[in-house]
């Protein structure tokens, strides 16, 4: 079945728009042992409203959130207008729109907080928020991501299923998906972008494990 990697769907409307190149992750309390293991280097993108916060959403993209709700299909039409600024105001939809896949096309092990500060205009997140993924489990590291993203030619359609919930990064899909499309970002602007990402992590003796 194929895999998915689940994040907020602000995040993977940014990722799927090519204003997010990163992501960063430690593991929730549903992966094995609750540490993070990059087992898949090629995934679809699952969009999730569990724990999305507005608050941990940098000023700039606060409009994504109301578009972040196309990723979703609820049986009574959107939620009202005051749940974006409400924590845990969004119900999970009945289905979500899978519309992008990635592959990982490097990863790193982060411990340095001045590291992290300087990925922030790789993603759409407040620096609080990445400080907050850096410090949970602080005698672990941070996983940082480069993710290359690919727009597949039509928005699949995927019911939520009951086991699809929780803190986890990666599901198993119950229906078909297509690994194709178009990369949401050219050539010369990822290797530009991934160029500097990779400078900011390595400068800091941090050598890509993928």
């Amino acid at each position: 079945m194929p895999i998915a990697f689940k994040e907020w769907a602000v995040t993977v409307r940014a990722l799927a728009e090519g204003e997010q190149l990163v992501t960063l992750r430690k593991g929730g309390i549903r992966e094995p042992d609750r540490h993070f293991s990059l087992d898949h280097e090629r995934f679809f993108l699952y969009p999730t409203f569990d724990h999305q916060r507005c608050d941990l959403v940098r000023e700039s993209h606060m409009p994504e959130l109301r578009r972040a709700l196309e990723e979703g299909v609820w049986p009574d039409g959107d939620p009202p207008p005051h749940a974006l600024t409400t924590d845990g105001g969004i119900p999970q939809p009945d289905r979500v729109r899978i519309r992008a896949w990635a592959e990982v096309a490097a990863a790193w092990t982060v411990t340095d907080q001045r590291t992290v500060d300087a990925l922030t205009p790789f993603h759409v997140w407040t620096t609080d928020y990445a400080e907050k993924r850096l410090l949970w489990k602080r005698r672990h590291p941070l996983n940082v991501m480069l993710l290359r993203t690919y727009r597949i030619p039509r928005p699949v359609t995927v019911k939520v299923r009951d086991d699809y919930g929780g803190c986890r990064s990666f599901l198993e899909i119950t229906r078909d998906l297509p690994f194709e499309g178009t990369p949401v970002l050219s050539d010369e602007e990822f290797d530009r972008a991934a160029e500097e990402i990779g400078a900011v992590v390595e400068s800091r003796g941090m050598p890509a494990y993928v």
